[in-house]
């Protein structure tokens, strides 16, 4: 096991300056090879001795230690840079994805360009170009419809395409369904009423036709005057609170709501809330994603959780494993990983209120 010669104490001539590799090993009088495993967190720093990497760190520390990315990408072939493309930014679901996927980049020690493109066409078509560009090794693509074959590795996150060479990372959304409905039937709910997501949201389709499929087969199918959808491109409460609004004012009656994600479960609530409704005591709602903000609405929600964030560490790690291929075999390569949702129940779900009577003696049913 490798040991360091001396301890590390700055010299007066280096105090405000940054080092190299070379300086901080010759300081140190260890190798640079040794020096570079610590400092890159590589497995086999291992079998180099605590002592020996605490000095390391320190000595590092102390006197500034800045790492060559440039010369380490030439010695590597790589620019150490990915691609990622996200619809936008904003709290929710692509933030949450995006963490994951930073947490394991900056890991590796790569830095990645970032770019929105608000389901616009054009700039969906134009991105994966300008990233090849700008010499990315790699490009992640996440909730956005993904055909596209390119000389780099891809991995896409909830996009359903099967492309030659792309892993897909998606979530098994017929499970999605059934845990969320079957929640709902167990507490005694028949009408439940559907937000569905935007036609150009890669999931929207898939997990419509899960919910409808799951719906018929415990025999509560979804009416159609019980389904609204999001139209607008925007990551906002208001567009769930808009299509409840439309449906509380169609007066079809309805005990639950299955919202397409957990932001317009929220602006759902509040429609309901305004209509003079109380989550849950006449209306269960249960959301989509499982979102950091979703616990600390009062009362929490009820959500179907998706791992986002390990779904965006897992796409970055393919990127970087089939980059770690010699063989470049990874444009042979289809794969799809499915991921398993997770019920979180909390307080916005209840048993189904029992039918009341109106004063005219006709009976009330929500």
């Amino acid at each position: 096991m490798a040991k360091a010669g001396k301890s590390a104490r700055v010299p007066p001539d280096r105090l405000g300056k940054s080092i190299g590799l070379k300086g901080l090993a010759d300081y140190l009088g260890l190798s640079p090879a040794t020096v570079s495993l610590v400092m890159n967190g590589s497995a086999v720093a291992d079998t180099i001795a605590q002592e020996t990497k605490d000095l390391i760190f320190e000595a590092a520390r102390k006197l500034n230690y800045k790492p060559n990315f440039f010369a380490r990408s030439l010695r590597i072939g790589r620019s150490l840079t990915i691609g990622v493309m996200v619809p936008e930014v904003s709290q929710g679901y692509n933030a949450t994805v995006l963490s994951g996927i930073e947490d394991y980049l900056l890991q590796e020690g790569y830095f990645y360009f970032l770019a929105s493109h608000r389901f616009r066409p054009d700039l969906i078509d134009e991105y994966p170009q300008m990233f090849l560009q700008r010499s990315v090794d790699g490009l992640i693509v996440v909730s956005t419809t993904w055909r596209r074959q390119l000389p780099i590795p891809v991995a896409t996150v909830s996009s359903h395409d099967e492309v030659q060479g792309v892993t897909n990372i998606v979530l098994d959304h017929r499970r999605a369904a059934e845990v969320a409905l079957r929640h709902l039937v167990e507490l005694g709910h028949r009408k439940i009423a559907v937000i569905k997501g935007q036609d150009f949201v890669p999931d929207t389709e898939i997990r419509w036709n899960a919910i409808a499929a799951v719906a018929h087969e415990l025999g509560v199918p979804i009416s159609p005057k019980l389904t609204v959808q999001i139209e607008r491109n925007s990551p906002s409460p208001e567009q769930g609170y808009r299509v409840t609004q439309e449906l509380l004012a169609s007066n079809e009656p309805f005990t639950a709501l299955f919202a397409f994600n957990d932001i317009s479960a929220l602006g759902a609530m509040r429609a309901i809330d305004e209509f003079g409704w109380r989550v849950p005591r006449d209306v269960s709602v249960v959301g989509f994603d499982n979102i950091e903000t979703a616990a600390y609405h009062i009362p929490g929600l009820t959500t179907v959780q998706q791992p986002l964030r390990k779904m965006g560490k897992m796409a970055a790690e393919s990127v970087l494993r089939r980059l770690s291929r010699v063989d470049n075999e990874f444009s042979r390569i289809a794969a799809k990983i499915i991921v398993e949702p997770e019920l979180i129940v909390r307080g916005t779900t209840a048993a189904a209120p029992v039918p009341r009577k109106r004063s005219t003696g006709a009976v009330q049913s929500r």
